[in-house]
């Protein structure tokens, strides 16, 4: 129903923003990956879902279309929702999320709080062939990059590493360089860990 609202930005927190829109405040909940996005300017424009229960309408905003379509896909999984929804694009860039999903990561999903194996999975069976179809993307240049991605993070977690610094490092690594080998991530991480 309310596809986007553009106005003047009040108030800005991590977790939800106030906009005003011709004197009416919209009280809008974002994710942390929105937050990051808003620039600290007065006009703003978010993409917006609104969510209608019983006991509650809610407006959730997004920086980008992509976000807010993954947020959608995500919130039609059952024992998905909202706030899942919302922690997933928290912890995680929509892109992370979408190549997650279309890579079948489940320990990437999981990795989520709030999310156990049984729902990670879930997400992945339910999303993973319409994640694929809309956006376009290679299944086998997914796999390899994760199985190269899998295989640096086994190893400085062998060297004793940290789990989720390391995985913080090899993503900017890969984000730099996708096509880097497992040799290379390993090295790059090496020197930022």
């Amino acid at each position: 129903m309310i596809t986007h609202i553009e106005g003047k930005l009040v108030e800005k927190n991590p977790t939800d923003v106030v906009i005003d829109c011709n004197g009416v405040g919209y009280f809008i909940n974002i994710s942390f990956h929105t937050f990051s996005q808003i620039p600290d300017k007065e006009h703003l424009r978010l993409y917006t879902h609104l969510q209608v229960r019983e006991d509650s309408h809610s407006l959730y905003g997004f920086s980008s279309k992509t976000e807010r379509e993954i947020f959608k896909l995500l919130i039609s999984v059952s024992g998905i929702g909202a706030n899942t929804a919302r922690t997933m694009l928290s912890s995680l860039t929509p892109d992370q999320v979408k190549e997650g999903i279309a890579g079948g990561d489940v320990s990437l999903i999981q990795s989520v709080k709030g999310i156990g194996l049984k729902t990670a999975q879930r997400v992945i069976i339910d999303l993973k062939d319409k994640v694929l179809k809309v956006y376009g993307l290679d299944e086998l240049s997914l796999t390899t990059n994760n199985t190269d991605k899998d295989e640096a993070l086994s190893a400085l977690d062998v060297l004793g590493f940290n789990r989720k610094q390391s995985e913080k490092v090899v993503d900017k690594i890969l984000q730099a360089q996708p096509d880097a080998l497992v040799e290379q991530i390993i090295k790059e991480a090496l020197k930022n860990l």
